[in-house]
């Protein structure tokens, strides 16, 4: 899992920008045992990440990607539970900035998420420079915490066992590519009902629909293309 400790508490230093939202679980986003999907959590936190560049009137500055992500879901939400989502930076770097997210849900749900964002020149495309507006609203938030942009998993070893996947039309985004709350999926699919989670997924290449493969050696998963290429992997703690 991850190397440091990143589930950094929630920021009061004066200053210290924490961007608040609510959602609620519907009949869409449920497993049949009542629980929230992983895919509708991430889901969830794509769109308050938005929501708070958004508000912070940044929406202009350049285009956001998620590199990795880390779910610890300690109790999932519910249907109909009303939920509470607390979002704040935790560490800048050049190109890339990490994001803390705490959901609290009215019936006790609660998870923790943090994941790395790089940032992107609406241009050309590669990873782009943070502007002076961006360190004025979220360096408090962050309080001199170094987000750090390396990769950490290994490549699929040759022996793993592999079982086919398919990525769906609907689960592509307006970038036209799979988006990647849809790699939850994936999890979702071997772990069944557990009673919590903690994973991590690191982003390597954009999916398109089609069949995909899975690789799984341990607590490992890879989400690789036909022809081997690494689109995803997981680390399951």
């Amino acid at each position: 899992m991850a190397v440091r400790d990143e589930l950094v508490a929630v920021p009061d230093a004066p200053g210290a920008r924490v961007y608040t939202g609510t959602v609620r679980a519907g009949l869409g986003d449920i497993t049949p045992a009542g629980r929230v999907r992983l895919d509708t959590i991430a889901g969830w936190l794509q769109d308050v990440a938005y929501d708070d560049v958004d508000d912070a009137g940044l929406r202009d500055s350049g285009v956001w990607v998620v590199r990795r992500g880390r779910l610890l879901v300690r109790r999932f939400p519910a249907l109909r539970e009303e939920m509470t989502l607390q979002t704040f930076c935790s560490g800048i770097g050049p190109r890339w900035a990490e994001r803390r997210t705490v959901l609290r849900g009215a019936a006790g749900a609660e998870v923790e998420s943090v994941a790395l964002w790089v940032h992107l020149d609406p241009a050309t495309g590669a990873p782009g420079r943070l502007d002076a507006r961006y360190h004025e609203i979220y360096s408090a938030a962050a309080g001199g915490r170094r987000a750090r942009g390396r990769l950490r998993h290994a490549d699929p070893p040759e022996s793993a066992p592999r079982l086919p996947w398919v990525f769906r039309r609907a689960d592509c985004d307006p970038a036209h590519h799979v988006n990647n709350a849809a790699y939850w999926a994936v999890v979702e699919e071997l772990l069944g009902e557990p009673d919590g989670v903690d994973a991590e997924i690191e982003y390597r290449d954009a999916a398109q629909p089609g069949p995909a493969s899975i690789a799984r050696e341990g607590d490992m998963l890879w989400v690789t293309s036909v022809d081997g290429a690494v689109l995803a992997s997981v680390a399951l703690g």
